[in-house]
This record gives C-alpha cells, sequence and structure tokens, in this order.
C-alpha cells in the first residue's frame, strides 16, 4: 500500500475506512470485476463456461466451497486464486495473535487492547496474499493443529486454565479475516473432520472446556478427489452438507486447451542461448498422448491422467531436442518423432496402469504414443498428395532417420524422395529452417508407416523407411 495511510484505529475511523467482513468483501470485488470484464482466474484454460460460472456464483452467495476433480485439475490453482477477489490491503489490529477486525476484535487479546488505549491502538497493514492459508490433509493433523489448544508455557507462567489467553489457536484462527483451504478433505480422521463443523456452520471454535465463542470471518474451501471417498476415507455427511457449494473439475475437453496448459506450465530457462521452435503437430502428439490415455482400457481411469502428464512429456521431448542441438553443434532446437520415446520415462510416474504383465507397461505406452501420432498425422496430412511419397518408395529407395541424425542430413533426404518437398513445404508453412524440415520429414515418414503405407526397421536411436 502507497501513500499516506492511518497507522492507529483514531486515524482509520476518521479517515472512513470501512472494514467489510471477508464474504462482502469478496462478493462486492467480483461484481466490480465482473463489470470490468476483467480476467478473474488469469492462466485458468478451459473453465470458462463450466468450472468458472459455478466458482462466480458461489461467492455470490457468499457460500463455503469444495472442489471436487481427480488430480491435476487445477483445483488448488483456482483456490489460491481467490485471494484476487480479496481486497489488496485491510487494516488489522497489530500485537495480536490471530488477525483482527481493528473495529470489532472477536478475542479477548484485542478487546483488551481496545479497552486499554482505545483509538491509540496501533494498525498493522495486511497484504491480500497474507490472508491464505492451507492445510494438506493428513492422518496425523489433530484438533490442535487446526482449531488451537492449551498452551502449558502460558499456564506455566501463571495464567488460569479458565484464563482465555491461555489458548494458542491453529491454522484456521490463524486465517481470521481470510480464506482457509483444507486439500484432500478425505484424508482428515472423520473424529477431526467432527471438529470442524461448528467453524462451518456456527463460524465458532470450541477448544476443551473453554467456553470460547470466536464469529471467526473465515472462508472455509476444500478439494477433494472423488476416488478417495472409497479408497482412504471419506467425508462425513454432516461437513459435506456444510459446503454450500460443490463444484465439479474436469480435464481439458479440447485439445487446443491441453496445449495451451502445456505450454504455460512448461519450464522456461532464459539463459539457454538456443533457438526453440515447437511445430504445431509435435505440440499436438504430446497433448494427443495424454487424451488417449485418458480413454486407454490398460490405464486407471478412476486415478486419472493429469495435466501435468502433457506438461512432463513436453518438457522430455524438449530435453531431448536439445540434448542432440548440444552434442551435434546447432543452434536450432526442434523435437522430432524420434524424440518421443524419451518421454517414457516422465509418462510411466503419470499413469497408473491397470493390472499388466511384467515388462508390458513400455509396449502399452509405446502403442499410446504410436496412437498419438497416426491420429495427428491422419488430422494434418488427409488432404492428400501423398501417393508420390509412397511411389517413390515402392521403386526401391529406402531412407534412414534417427535421434541423432543432424539436420543437415535430411536434405539430402529432402532430394531424394519424389513429392516429399510439397508435403514438407505444407506442414511447415514453408519453413525453410534445416531442423524444422528435418522434424517434418519424421513425421510423414512416420505417419506413412503407421498407417501401412511404408515398412519400418527399428534399431535403437534409427529407424530405416523402405517401400
Amino acid at each position: 500500500m502507497t501513500g499516506e495511510r492511518p497507522m492507529t484505529v483514531g486515524q482509520l475511523r476518521a479517515a472512513g475506512v470501512v472494514v467489510r467482513p471477508v464474504r462482502e468483501e469478496m462478493r462486492q470485488n467480483l461484481i466490480e470485476k465482473l463489470r470490468s470484464g476483467a480476467d478473474l482466474f488469469p492462466g485458468i484454460v478451459g473453465y470458462d463456461e463450466t468450472v468458472v460460472p459455478q466458482l462466480e456464483n458461489a461467492i455470490l452467495s457468499g457460500q463455503d466451497i469444495i472442489m471436487l476433480g481427480e488430480r491435476g485439475q487445477a483445483k488448488s490453482r483456482l483456490i489460491r486464486s481467490l485471494t484476487s477477489l480479496l481486497d489488496e490491503w485491510t487494516p488489522i489490529l497489530a500485537n495480536c495473535e490471530i488477525p483482527e477486525n481493528p473495529y470489532a476484535p472477536i478475542g479477548k487479546q484485542g478487546r483488551e487492547i481496545l479497552e486499554e488505549i482505545g483509538d491509540e491502538a496501533p494498525i498493522h497493514w495486511m497484504h491480500r496474499d497474507e490472508r491464505y492459508g492451507e492445510k494438506l490433509a493428513t492422518p496425523d493433523i489433530t484438533i490442535a493443529d487446526l482449531i488451537g489448544e492449551v498452551d502449558p508455557i502460558k499456564v506455566a507462567e501463571g495464567r488460569y486454565l479458565s484464563d482465555e489467553l491461555t489458548i494458542h489457536y491453529g491454522l484456521i484462527p490463524h486465517t481470521n479475516r481470510g480464506i482457509f483451504a483444507i486439500n484432500e478433505l478425505p484424508d482428515l480422521a472423520e473424529r477431526i473432520q467432527v471438529g470442524l463443523l461448528n467453524v462451518m456452520e456456527e463460524r465458532d471454535v470450541q477448544i476443551r472446556g473453554h467456553k470460547v465463542r470466536l464469529p471467526l470471518d473465515v472462508l472455509i474451501v476444500a478439494t477433494a478427489n472423488p476416488e478417495d471417498y472409497t479408497n482412504r476415507g471419506r467425508i462425513i455427511t454432516p461437513l459435506k452438507d456444510r459446503y454450500g457449494s460443490q463444484i465439479r473439475t474436469h480435464y481439458p475437453k479440447t485439445i487446443e486447451h491441453e496445449m495451451r496448459i502445456m505450454e504455460q506450465e512448461g519450464a522456461v530457462f532464459e539463459s539457454d542461448d538456443f533457438d526453440v521452435v515447437v511445430p504445431e503437430y509435435m505440440k499436438e502428439i504430446v497433448a494427443e498422448i495424454t487424451r488417449l490415455a485418458r480413454r486407454s482400457p490398460d490405464v486407471n481411469q478412476r486415478s486419472g491422467v493429469s495435466v501435468r502428464a502433457s506438461v512432463a512429456n513436453y518438457e522430455a521431448m524438449l530435453a531431448n531436442a536439445l540434448r542432440r542441438a548440444i552434442r551435434l553443434g546447432e543452434n536450432e532446437v526442434v523435437p522430432r518423432v524420434s524424440d518421443l520415446p524419451f518421454v517414457m520415462p516422465a509418462l510411466q510416474g503419470k499413469v497408473e496402469l491397470e493390472t499388466v504383465e511384467e515388462g508390458k507397461d513400455e509396449q502399452i505406452i509405446e502403442r499410446l504414443i504410436q496412437g498419438a501420432v497416426v491420429a495427428v498425422f491422419n488430422r494434418t496430412c488427409s488432404d492428400g498428395g501423398l501417393e508420390e511419397i509412397v511411389e517413390a518408395f515402392k521403386g526401391g529407395i529406402a531412407v534412414e532417420t534417427g535421434e541423432v541424425m543432424p539436420s543437415a542430413q535430411y536434405q539430402r533426404l529432402l532430394k531424394q524422395v519424389t513429392g516429399m518437398k510439397p508435403i514438407v513445404d505444407r506442414v511447415t508453412h514453408a519453413d525453410a529452417r534445416t531442423a524444422v524440415q528435418a522434424s517434418a520429414m519424421e513425421f510423414i515418414l512416420e505417419g506413412l508407416h503407421l498407417n501401412k503405407r511404408l515398412n519400418k526397421d527399428t534399431i535403437p536411436g534409427q529407424a530405416r523407411y523402405r517401400g
């Protein structure tokens, strides 16, 4: 916050600063953003017509929210983005254990400060990013972690157990005047879930035998995976009933959305002195691998196939293209079809296969890769012009490709195979760079092979195509 700002309660009051409840604050800020047409959740792709409207309705209704969906569906990112609907800066009482509304503190400590020094009570300005708290639910979480517990040190210092100030508050009270998120809610032990009932409905906390009534001003959100209801735990019915909105997330519905996400989330190293060019069909192949995995009977669909699979595969493919460029002394980094086998280590850690025989997992992933290549090839080169290439191979020629073959060597293939150049120009949009053309030639040859128009002999790191 810039400029002059009130630093005491009296100055705050004189300046006419209004401190709104969290739900009202978020609601009003959302209304203003909707009126202005602002992007509410930057970086969230594919939810504009499905998840985002439901989320907006929940905020306009002032409801607590549970995001339900498989892994890798941006549930946590969405929840963390909710802080953008809070005021950028908000005043709280200084020297308090929990964030307090300076006009109406809910805890004994805050009330005593106002009683003792009144309008001279100091103010601290809290940024919206500080008003978010999050906890990953694990079986070892206790009520003390979330709500609070009697602090034995304070008792040893001479306070009575009946004194409210002996309590050390947990994560939720410490997020007063903000948003608190519980990730993977079903993993929370049922007895701990019971302890959240009052927080969710009556908006207060109960700690052991203390008659503590803290009307917390906090928005409670949670995430859960549908599979967790049966495998690891469940959300108890009374707690689920207290969430006003249950919003179902989903994987990208279009391949364009999948591609945007993997480009957006892929690691970028600005210090690298290379010209990285990723042809559109190579991006599409990586996205198609993930989409095929989500439909494959060999992949456990209950656990889902995260968008992280596309991101990791994209990074692995680029890494191998970079490794080749470094070894061959080339400045252009352009991934090829021969780089795709190197995504296997990334993909194996992202999919859970159904029970298969020992060693069959690589065959399953290889089929996914081949299926993606042929699907993209048929979409990209479906308008003909390939017969001349096939006829050239029927005439007895054979060509070799490989992931370590220099890009310049592919220029010889371009001249050797009749009909290849027009198709390469169409696929590359007449890009004359040798590395780009090398990638296009591999794509065309592999597409013809997978459509059973060419034969292929494979040895590690090399392929030989023939009629």
